[in-house]
């Protein structure tokens, strides 16, 4: 039974706030940087105001050339969020997935730091690569959505064999509520 995590609807909506403010400056720096200049413009003033004997300022010149910068931006958000939004972690039987490139076996994973999951919203995987050094993998709840039951299925499966981590606050309270 494998469990999975997709990329989180907090990422892909923060994806795609970016790329409308960035289409949103564009439309306006461009209605300002080369339709002002019309008569019938409603920013006509600001064409007056800001080109002199038909040498644009700094102000104007940097309305022409913004559009195209974040145009750009938004492009190549949209390619990043097109990339990133099948992204999914993926725990199996006998390894975590994450993404469709690294696989963790959980023979190699050392230890498992869910202090700051509760507060915080992540943990920590300590595993050893396949050169046998040890590394760190944070994993967020704002990166993926249906964290809590990789954690839990992590931990279920590597209980017996590696240390886990726990919340000393959650000890203490357990303890607390005890007496």
């Amino acid at each position: 039974m494998a469990i999975e995590a997709p990329y989180s609807k907090y990422s892909k909506t923060n994806f795609k706030i970016a790329i409308v403010v960035c289409i949103v400056g564009a439309i306006i720096f461009a209605y300002d940087g080369y339709l002002s200049k019309y008569e019938w413009s409603l920013r006509h003033s600001f064409y007056k105001k800001h080109v002199k004997e038909g040498v644009p300022d700094s102000d104007m010149v940097f309305n022409q050339k913004a559009p195209f910068v974040l145009g750009a931006l938004s492009v190549g958000l949209l390619a990043f969020f097109l990339v990133r939004k099948n992204k999914k972690l993926t725990a199996c039987e006998n390894e975590l997935i994450i993404g469709a490139s690294q696989k963790i076996p959980y023979d190699s994973i050392q230890k498992i730091d869910k202090t700051y999951f509760s507060s915080k919203g992540y943990f920590t995987v300590t595993y050893k690569n396949k050169t046998g050094r040890g590394v760190n993998r944070k994993l967020s709840a704002r990166k993926y959505d249906n964290l809590a039951a990789i954690l839990d299925h992590l931990v279920a499966k590597i209980s017996n064999s590696s240390p886990v981590t726990r919340d000393p606050r959650d000890e203490r309270r357990a303890t607390s509520d005890g007496i």
